[in-house]
């Protein structure tokens, strides 16, 4: 399959973090160990250099950008699972990445907009189509709160013309953005080429359980459209839960057990990513959970006032003992596997059982 019927398939993409050590360096063996999880918990993709990855390996002065990049698609490549590269910044420096994700091998780019808050529509659409011409592109409704921007309609419908799009990553969590967006690819009649992933992490099944129907979308009538996958912050942990998950929404037709998984993944999520407080303890967060089940070392992050909010450790407590069912597959896949991960062993073949993986209780 070519990319886009790759993405069209429906992926688990997790966003990947960064694991460093207690002195904030790159923690090459954890970072590995994560890529080999992510294989084989079944996910068909990664995402690096994105928000949970960290904006700061951005920084020039931090230098960790290619080195995360290149460890990733090294244990990632002899899979063939799609890799997508996070790109931002202005003009310059997106196309300098885009760039090197182009020689690195990546799939696609995965372009932010929030270094260009101020910039009119028409700048914005020039500036995709600069990226787009050096590699595919994957769009990224990026919620503001964590330095993104809003984004009209009137720019998505344009955005989705560009020809280079592959994907759109729909994050603004909010239901009114999102369907902007959901709206902008119907009317676009470009449905069957665009896939959309959602990454509104507190609304993930019902993203992928809804069938968007905007009646007679003008010319292209009447064309309903879905998300087909997600590439997501949560899905960085409990991974072979979100595969089984997506397998069972591809095929069920159990709508209310998998509303009531809907609502405890929200009310999960809503533990990890700190929502209590404007998800400042977002990353940490994620760590939290990882380092948890021993893949990371511990929480550190770049900046280390990038900590967890009062409370959040008590809500994740909280959230792992009232839905273990969300959990136990992971934690028994990295208990069978961690030593041969941080001693380079390749990850194993990808678990294919989806039953009762994510059951609601």
């Amino acid at each position: 399959m070519n990319l886009r019927e790759r993405l069209r398939s429906g992926l688990v993409i997790p966003a990947h973090p960064l694991a460093l050590s207690a002195n904030r360096k790159l923690d090459e063996r954890r970072q590995r160990a994560l890529t080999r999880y992510y294989l084989a918990a079944g996910a068909g993709g990664i995402a690096v250099g994105v928000h949970t990855t960290q904006f700061a390996i951005h920084d020039p002065d931090v230098g960790l950008l290619r080195p995360v990049l290149e460890l990733a698609y090294e244990e990632a490549q002899p899979s063939g699972i799609v890799t997508i590269a996070g790109v931002c910044g202005g003009r310059k420096q997106a196309l300098r990445e885009a760039e090197l994700a182009r020689s690195l091998g990546y799939d696609a780019a995965l372009l932010s907009l929030g270094a260009l808050q101020s910039a009119p529509e028409a700048e914005l659409l020039e500036h995709c189509r600069a990226i787009g011409s050096v590699i595919p592109m994957i769009g990224f409704y990026l919620q503001p709160a964590v330095g993104g921007r809003i984004l009209p309609y009137s720019f998505w419908r344009r955005f989705a013309e560009i020809p280079e799009v592959v994907a759109i990553k729909v994050a603004p969590f909010d239901r009114y953005q999102t369907l902007d967006v959901v709206r902008a690819v119907a009317e676009s009649g470009r449905a069957d080429e665009i896939a959309l992933y959602t990454g509104n992490d507190d609304s993930i099944v019902i993203d992928l359980l809804t069938h968007f129907d905007f009646g007679n979308c003008g010319d292209f009538g009447e064309r309903p459209v879905r998300f087909v996958g997600g590439l997501l912050g949560q899905w960085a942990v409990w991974t072979q839960s979100a595969v089984g998950m997506l397998a069972r929404i591809k095929q069920s037709t159990e709508t209310g057990n998998l509303l009531t998984l809907a609502q405890q993944l929200t009310d999960a999520n809503a533990a990890i990513f700190d929502s209590a407080h404007q998800f400042r303890g977002c990353v940490p967060g994620i760590h939290e959970i990882l380092r948890r089940q021993g893949l990371l070392a511990g929480r550190w992050c770049l900046d280390p006032a990038e900590e967890l909010s009062p409370g959040q450790s008590e809500e994740i407590d909280r959230v792992c003992r009232s839905y273990p069912h969300l959990r136990a597959a992971d934690e028994q896949l990295i208990a069978e596997n961690l030593e041969g991960w941080l001693r380079g062993v390749a990850a194993v073949e990808p678990c294919k059982k989806t039953d009762k993986m994510t059951g609601a209780r």
